[in-house]
């Protein structure tokens, strides 16, 4: 709490110093405009004394005032509060002004204190709508500069909470993707395959990958594809030659990025789907295009007919929770499914912060 209440301090002090100054050069400047010579002393002497009074009077009814009885939905004691303050700061400054500055300039008899409390009229017109004009206008100043910082903290939070979730979206991911990758592995040692130190070397890419590149807000795409490429590497391996088919078709015009794993996700969900769950010979289709404008990714798998689309999966939550994030509304997400063939494609700005 006291880091808060420093870092917002000194811009309020700053912001009264300026306004306070301004409203009694605006005073004074007024004054000079509308009476003599002779008598602008006398003016700027109880335009100084009202502004002393408007200062104490705003600050009082904003910060104690409106902070603990209007905030708080209390607004019968704050009206209550409001008018019994409103009168007492009229008559102390009345008090101060008639015993305290006019004895200095002139040499009159002064109001009794009885008059001074009783005259209502008098201190309404000369003394509590000056404080209650001045108040206003600092207040509602105050009100919209409080909206403000209200409005940039609730987005700022709501950034870091999108941040934290995003984060918790790739740690979902990781683990899964991982552990099918040693299972992989582990089963090329058991026969003692040449292909094992090869698979190590593509996860130990992909571990460095997720690590490091996948922790960046953008990657580019011919990284991205690369690692695609060893995933894909690692999951043929569970496969015979005529179990799996995989065609790539890649068209890369012009260099662009996409958040990191966005691709690979995908990719991971075809073969889960696909592959698999399926007894049969799979097919999956991967087409990648980019240009100075657009990313364009699309996947197809085939899958049973008892094996759902998998379209309220976490994989593909993931996928759309992530193009929220980055690209806002600025992307087309589409999912399909047709003859036993899932569809997704994905187009995004070449490049987008």
């Amino acid at each position: 709490m006291k880091t808060g209440t420093g870092t917002h301090f000194r811009p309020t002090l700053y912001f009264q110093l300026f306004f306070w100054v301004a409203l009694f050069l605006f005073g004074i400047a007024r004054s000079y405009g509308e009476y003599s010579d002779g008598i602008i002393k006398e003016l700027v002497i109880y335009n100084f004394c009202h502004w002393i009074f408007q200062i104490i009077g705003a600050n009082f009814i904003y910060y104690l005032l409106i902070r603990h009885f209007f905030d708080r939905k209390k607004y019968v004691e704050f009206s209550i509060a409001l008018v019994i303050s409103l009168y007492a700061i009229s008559v102390i400054n009345r008090i101060f002004i008639v015993y305290m500055a006019e004895p200095f300039f002139i040499n009159e008899s002064k109001d009794s204190l009885v008059s001074i409390f009783t005259d209502i009229r008098y201190l309404l017109l000369h003394y509590t709508f000056p404080i209650i004009s001045g108040a206003f206008i600092f207040i509602s100043i105050m009100f919209f500069i409080r909206y403000k910082d209200e409005k940039e903290n609730t987005m700022k939070l709501q950034k870091e909470k999108t941040e934290l979730e995003l984060k918790s979206l790739k740690s979902q991911l990781n683990p899964h993707f991982l552990f099918n990758t040693l299972n992989n592995i582990y089963s090329l040692s058991i026969t003692h395959s040449e292909k094992t130190s090869q698979s190590i070397s593509q996860l130990s890419d992909i571990l460095d990958y997720i690590l490091y590149k996948g922790q960046k807000k953008w990657v580019s795409i011919a990284d991205e594809l690369t690692i695609i490429d060893h995933y894909i590497a690692l999951e043929s391996l569970r496969y015979p030659d005529k179990r799996l088919k995989i065609t790539k078709q890649v068209h890369i015009k012009s260099s662009g990025s996409v958040p990191p794993l966005l691709y690979l996700t995908l990719v991971e969900n075809a073969f889960k789907h696909g592959a698999g769950k399926s007894s049969r010979p799979t097919e999956i289709k991967i087409e990648v295009e980019t240009t100075q404008k657009q990313s364009i990714f699309k996947i197809k798998n085939t899958f049973e007919n008892n094996e759902s689309s998998n379209e309220k999966g976490i994989g593909l939550q993931n996928v759309r929770r992530q193009l929220e994030y980055h690209y806002q509304e600025h992307f087309i997400f589409n999912i399909s499914q047709e003859n036993n063939i899932f569809n997704v494609e994905i187009i995004t700005p070449a490049h987008y912060d």
